[in-house]
């Protein structure tokens, strides 16, 4: 008998059958022990801080930190940048099978990963924006480092994504636990633009309006060279800063969540690399939604990979950027808990239409309107409202799809890390790709490594790459998403079979 087939005969019985009292009672029992102090949840959103401010600070200013201030040619960068995401995205499903064959310790079976990645994450992270005393090799530290980088993180943010399956089986409190966490998580966006931006952002010699900024005279050129010192000393001092905040995020979560044992496990096979990719690859919804998000999140990820150059180039922001991306994240911050709500009223699929499109018209009038800064901290403030939705959305959608599976294939176990790390495969690797096509097309337009100025060129494909593009994207995504079937009455029939089931 085909497993699809067991579940359904097992779901056509369980509803023709009224459970009795004394039954009502253990699921009652089971509920009440499934569910989450206000403490653990706030203890295990913590773990999802270092992705989010460590992503955001290399999202944010890799890209003009290894242009302007590591100063590598422009296909260099874009060598960089590709390499150490498409190396990242490769791990992930790595990642993702060794956490499935791992054996279970008195911590757990996600913990271990997660704190002995910790150490490793945070030299190699320091060592990113370090600035080597010699020229040649100068790619292949950045090379090396950044990749060895992307492989701890993943170590930390595989199981601790998946250990949402272990922390309550109670959906609701999966629920509720995923939105503490996108709202640390947003706060950490915040964290880790406010210390890289604040901390960095005044160090350039580099003027508003730059009128002559390839001046030649002796005393210009020594003030560069002493600013740019200072402005590596300041990359240093906000790394250190945000590996300190790593290591206590690591060490709350430890402490502060229980890892729930897996029912069975012991009594199935583990499965294989190839048996997990096709059940996984296989699921039809998995499918949707992890097609769907590759376009939307690839907007995102654009625009911000760009927005930083964008802003100091294409509107003539340069001592207002930090603060421009600082208002953003602050934005998505404060609206989590309203998409919270929003999904839990109206349903996660309209959730995913309404906000992830509400970015669109603000992503128009950034490029359509002439430079002004007050309209540019007003459009901040409205994309961040789109931004939290689509922190949020993919991260409370993914559990669905988990167990949308486990009632499809009831005799399956260990695969939760393998759906989260190979959704994480697909936006990285595209993610990587769509970066270093993006800092080749600024090479071809002429961008000029260490300029306060750069040719009308580069403005000009700058706004390509932050508002059509990204635009046309998001279409895309949304339309995917619209076929995506796990709606609203099937995500509360799963719930009540897979508790039954328990």
């Amino acid at each position: 008998m085909a497993r699809g087939e067991g579940a359904e005969q097992y779901a056509a019985t369980l509803l023709s059958v009224k459970p009795l009292n004394a039954e009502i009672k253990t699921v009652k029992l089971k509920t009440q022990r499934n569910r989450l102090s206000v403490f653990s949840k706030v203890c295990y959103a913590f773990g999802g801080a270092p992705y989010q401010i460590t992503g955001t600070a290399l999202g944010f200013f890799l890209q003009i930190y290894l242009l302007d201030v590591a100063q590598l040619d422009p296909f260099y960068a874009s060598i960089i940048l590709f390499v150490g995401r498409a190396w990242d995205a490769i791990t992930d499903p790595t990642v993702g099978f060794l956490v499935s064959r791992s054996r279970s310790t008195r911590f757990g079976r996600m913990m271990p990963w997660i704190i002995f990645s910790t150490p490793f994450a945070v030299l190699t992270y320091l060592l990113i924006w370090y600035v080597p005393p010699f020229e040649e090799g100068k790619v292949i530290w950045y090379l090396v480092f950044y990749c060895l980088f992307q492989s701890m993180q993943t170590c930390f943010h595989v199981p601790y994504s998946a250990l949402t399956m272990f922390i309550s089986r109670d959906q609701k409190e999966r629920d509720s636990a995923t939105a503490y966490r996108m709202m640390v998580e947003v706060l950490g966006t915040v964290l880790g633009t406010a210390i890289q931006g604040q901390i960095v952002g005044g160090n350039s010699n580099c003027p508003t309006e730059s009128d002559a900024p390839y001046s030649t005279n002796s005393s210009s050129v020594n003030t560069t060279i002493a600013t740019l010192d200072q402005t590596k000393q300041a990359y240093l001092v906000a790394s250190g800063v945000i590996c300190i905040i790593y290591v206590l995020c690591a060490a709350i979560l430890f402490f502060g969540v229980k890892e729930q044992k897996e029912t069975g496990r012991d009594k199935s096979e583990p499965l294989t690399f190839a048996q997990g990719l096709r059940l996984v690859m296989c699921h039809g919804p998995y499918v949707k939604l992890v097609i769907g998000f590759l376009f939307t999140s690839l907007a995102f990820m654009l625009l911000e990979g760009n927005f930083a150059l964008f802003i100091t180039y294409a509107l003539g922001h340069r001592k207002d950027f930090q603060n421009i991306l600082l208002v953003i994240m602050l934005s998505g911050a404060l609206t989590i808990p309203w998409w919270q709500w929003f999904l839990t009223r109206f349903g996660k699929k309209k959730a995913a239409y309404f906000g992830i499109s509400w970015a669109v018209p603000f992503m128009i009038l950034i490029v359509s309107v002439k430079s002004n800064l007050i309209v540019s901290y007003l459009v901040s403030v409205a994309a961040g409202v789109s931004v939290a939705a689509a922190f949020l959305l993919p991260w409370s959608m993914l559990p669905d799809v988990v167990d949308d599976f486990k009632v499809q294939n009831p005799d399956v176990r260990g695969h939760e890390a393998l759906f989260y790390s190979f959704y994480v495969f697909f936006i990285k690797f595209a993610s990587g790709v769509s970066l270093g096509i993006s800092t080749l097309s600024l090479k071809f337009a002429g961008y000029v490594t260490g300029g306060c100025s750069q040719p009308e060129a580069v403005s000009v494909t700058l706004k390509v790459l932050v508002s059509p593009v990204p635009v046309v994207l998001i279409a895309m995504g949304l339309l995917i998403l619209k076929t995506y079937p796990i709606d609203e009455e099937r995500r509360q029939g799963n719930r009540k079979l897979l508790q039954a089931m328990l």
